[in-house]
């Protein structure tokens, strides 16, 4: 779809208040028009507002380079990824106004952004899109065993939290159009990581790959080994904790595992490699730091004072240009034959034993 989208003053008056978040991205893609290539991916209305679902990406334009996807917002109260997300782009484009390093680095490597997955939800100050549906849990894909009740995914109705929406029905638009992206834009490349940013478990930040809906290992697990074994030598006092999901708990319709098999029935050469991690940021630290933030459903999953916010803002951006230079050389950390076969034994000894 073409850009822009087009508001009136009354309209632009409301997205500021509401979903601000999307000013600021909407500002970057005119800021920098010959760096970002945007698209509107989808148009979706609240109240009659048009509210577009932007992708961008800027970079190699080879079919062939490494790539790098980052999503945020996709559930609509979780505001701090789509800020984190957003903050981190905003640098990186102001580096590459001046910083020869990493325009070189950038002219080898595809980025992909969709950083506000669900600006309907984030409207609406929920977790789920506007038609009451949680897109974490709306994929075609049913766990293996039993799930938390009503939060691993069910399908009573959106007037409860976590609703997969009608059995049977095309996922909803937000992930038609995630999905349109990965197809077009991050299938069939050598090497390819996705970085999905939520909020809202635990006290520390973690690092989350799949399974969602099974125990078992995943089938490239040696890779997450080796990636989290790199991380690891890189920044050995680093504040996070690198898992499988399934250590918490399985979910029903989890859209990064759904990715996943999507990527290895379309992508059978072992030359291909795609690897999807989970940013979960620990807000209940930050309840824990002000526990007032309990009276407002926002503050169980954003920092709500001024210079915490900043902190956090500051704290992943590590992590995201690690992402960058871990897929442009791949080919100087991903495992051999015999290596893998170690890592793997590696990986049931420290989740699946």
């Amino acid at each position: 779809m073409t850009l822009p989208v087009v508001r009136d003053a009354a309209q632009q008056k409301v997205v500021a208040q509401q979903l601000p978040e999307l000013l600021e991205l909407e500002a970057l893609i005119a800021q920098h028009p010959h760096t970002l290539t945007a698209q509107v991916e989808h148009l979706l209305t609240w109240q009659s507002l048009p509210l577009p679902l932007y992708s961008l990406s800027l970079g190699s334009r080879d079919p062939h380079a490494p790539t790098v996807l980052m999503t945020a917002g996709m559930h609509g109260v979780e505001r701090i990824g789509s800020q984190v997300l957003i903050a981190w782009l905003q640098t990186l484009l102001e580096r590459l106004c001046w910083d020869v390093q990493l325009q070189q680095q950038i002219a080898q490597i595809q980025l992909v952004f969709m950083p506000i997955l669900n600006p309907v939800g984030m409207c609406l100050n929920r977790r789920c899109n506007g038609n009451g549906v949680d897109l974490n849990r709306n994929a075609p894909i049913d766990a293996e065993d039993e799930v938390k009740l009503l939060g691993g995914g069910h399908r009573l109705g959106g007037f409860f939290p976590w609703y997969r929406g009608k059995k049977g029905a095309a996922m909803e638009a937000e992930n038609l159009a995630l999905e349109r992206v990965i197809k077009r834009q991050v299938f069939g490349r050598p090497m390819a990581l996705a970085l999905d940013l939520h909020s809202g478990f635990g006290m520390q930040d973690r690092l989350w790959f799949p399974h969602a809906y099974r125990r078992k290992p995943i089938d490239n697990i040696a890779d997450y080994v080796a990636l989290k074994l790199l991380w690891e030598r890189t920044y050995p006092n680093h504040i996070y904790i690198f898992e499988p999901q399934s250590m918490h708990y399985l979910s029903h319709g989890d859209v990064w595992d759904y990715f996943h098999a999507l990527f290895t029935a379309s992508s059978p050469s072992p030359q291909q490699h795609f690897l999807s991690l989970t940013l979960e940021m620990g807000s209940w630290a930050w309840v824990k730091k002000r526990p007032r933030q309990l009276l407002n459903f926002a503050g169980l999953f954003n920092p709500q004072m001024k210079h915490r916010h900043a902190r956090v803002l500051r704290r992943h951006i590590l992590l995201l240009d690690f992402m960058l230079a871990a897929a442009l050389n791949s080919n100087n950390w991903l495992p051999e034959k015999q290596q893998a076969a170690l890592l793997t034994q590696t990986a049931q000894s420290l989740w699946f034993s």
